[in-house]
């Protein structure tokens, strides 16, 4: 992406970002979002030339995982790292949790000697966000009753209700590959088959809260049982209606492919089994999440048409609309081998930006204004 064609750094904007945590994309601004997208891509352009980024040399990173990752971990790692931290990776069934530690406590724990924090909790709905939450209550408890004046950014590497990284990487690519822009673009965000696992629905549900932000056509298409959480649903009529863009929900994937100009075929498990895990967690119940799992993906399998294929991807915008994944995709189920051949170099692209916004909200949140004048002296 060229700096060129990005506009110049708004300081007020920035100010506003001071401290502040990205939890959710719709409770930030447009414009607090779009000084997030400039900054990444600020930080794009500087890391490929080789500048100087050790901003906070010898500061920690911790980040809690409670589920795998793989992009958004090492992404973490490469973020903190390239600004000079030292990311530590805490495993999340590692810490006194499950144990009965509250979220506020462990936030108050690392708070003491971590100056960043990312957590990924998005396997139970209604826990994985409010657990966040109290992690920031107890770290900024700490550095309340301390005096502390650092700012300690949580970052949301994922949870029950978004993927606030993810999705603004996806942003990222969008507006490196239509650099005209996204308004007009019709987007298909879709359910696709798994075999492997119920997935979370993060990463759909902050499609749809941030993509018709930006006058895009979004339409969702899933079989019946596999609906977002209603303010999800909200929040993306609202931004569409905001933004002269539009939002539907269609349980049919061709008409969501039909002329669309972006497909984004993307499994996640049936809403009613997901809300049955709650109770079972909590109980400690692992017999009976292996068999709400089971139930799920035999759900999954009665869906098994429901692939990106090359049959699908003809009906869309000259039969060759970009394809996006937050990986790793199921090759054979989700997407055909041969779309995903095609595509696999777009898919890398995608994920690349995975760092950078991890960079931008690292500094932003730590130095607000000041992020002006670190690009500044560069």
């Amino acid at each position: 992406m060229s700096i060129q064609n990005l506009s110049a750094l708004d300081s007020t904007v920035l100010g506003q970002l001071l401290g502040k945590n990205l939890l959710i994309t719709d409770e930030w601004t447009s414009a607090e979002i779009e000084m997030l997208a400039n900054v990444a891509a600020r930080f794009e352009v500087a890391d490929r030339a080789g500048q100087d980024l050790g901003w906070f040399k010898n500061e920690l990173a911790y980040a809690m995982f409670f589920d795998n990752s793989t992009r958004t971990k090492s992404a973490w790692a490469g973020a903190a790292a390239r600004l000079g931290m030292m990311p530590v990776i805490v495993d999340g069934s590692s810490t006194q949790v499950s144990h009965g530690e509250t979220a506020s406590e462990t936030g108050c724990m690392l708070g003491m000697n971590s100056h960043a924090m990312g957590i990924r909790h998005d396997l139970i709905l209604g826990e994985g966000n409010s657990f966040m939450r109290d992690v920031e209550t107890g770290i900024n408890d700490y550095l309340k009753a301390t005096g502390d004046k650092r700012k300690v950014p949580i970052v949301n590497l994922q949870c029950d209700i978004d993927h606030p990284t993810q999705t603004m990487a996806d942003l990222m690519w969008l507006k490196e590959y239509f650099p005209e822009g996204l308004k007009g673009k019709k987007i298909a965000v879709s359910w696709a088959y798994s075999p492997s696992y119920a997935k979370p629905l993060s990463v759909p549900q902050g499609l749809i809260m941030l993509l018709p932000r930006y006058g895009a056509h979004v339409t969702l298409a899933h079989p019946e049982g596999y609906q977002l959480m209603d303010r999800c649903l909200d929040s993306a009529s609202k931004a569409a209606a905001e933004s002269g863009g539009s939002f539907k929900v269609t349980g049919n994937m061709d008409e969501a492919f039909d002329g669309a100009h972006v497909v984004y075929p993307k499994s996640w498990g049936p809403y009613d089994l997901m809300l049955e895990r709650v109770a079972a967690n909590k109980a400690n119940d692992k017999a009976g999440l292996q068999a709400i799992e089971r139930r799920a993906l035999e759900r999954n399998a009665q869906f098994k048409d429901w692939i990106c294929d090359e049959r699908r991807m003809a009906k869309t915008v000259n039969g060759d609309a970009l394809y996006m994944h937050c990986l790793p995709a199921d090759i054979g189920a989700e997407v055909s081998p041969g779309v995903m051949k095609k595509h696999v170099v777009n898919v890398a692209r995608e994920a690349n930006w995975k760092l950078y916004v991890q960079m931008a909200l690292l500094a932003t949140g730590k130095l607000g204004a000041g992020v002006a004048e670190k690009f500044a002296g560069l």
